[in-house]
């Protein structure tokens, strides 16, 4: 008896397939810019907003882990994803907070979203389009409805 070669290939076990992959490429793209800005703001002028530049490379780092667990299979890379986009939008919240009401907090000049000294969070990502804020919310939805079938529904969270 040979092998049938009409047999079904094995299922893939993979979050990123249609809305998926847009999210994928969308914190790529996210990771490389945070990196790309925080790379030029501490190489030129760490010493004028120490605090907002150390967050600026936090949120980079966010999103690349946020890409690579989007990515990797399995439960402990799904629960990585949650943390991670749990996190990013707690962070847009908190420093897109922290620049309308006091914009100077973080360093000179942090409260504009297209300034030299300020993040990625900055008013909620305006400077990114809002594109910071909206994409954890969309992330964090995508995590909820393509849950691993061997993740519980109540410790997914």
């Amino acid at each position: 008896m040979t092998p049938s070669s009409h047999a079904p290939a094995p299922a893939r076990n993979t979050r990123i397939s249609g809305v998926g992959r847009l999210l994928v490429v969308v914190y790529g793209i996210l990771a490389l810019a945070a990196t790309g800005r925080t790379a030029v703001q501490i190489i030129e002028r760490f010493d004028q907003a120490p605090v907002a530049f150390t967050l600026s490379g936090l949120s980079a780092l966010v999103y690349i882990v946020a890409t690579i667990s989007l990515v990797a299979r399995g439960n402990g890379w799904y629960r990585v994803a949650w943390a991670a986009i749990s996190f990013e939008l707690i962070g847009v919240l908190v420093i897109g907070t922290i620049t309308l009401v006091a914009p100077d907090l973080l360093g000179a000049g942090t409260g504009s979203p297209f300034g030299r000294t300020s993040t990625v969070w900055t008013v909620y990502g305006a400077g990114y389009l809002f594109v910071p804020l909206v994409l954890p919310i969309l992330g964090l939805w995508y995590l909820a409805k393509h849950r691993p079938a061997s993740v519980p529904l109540d410790d997914a969270a």
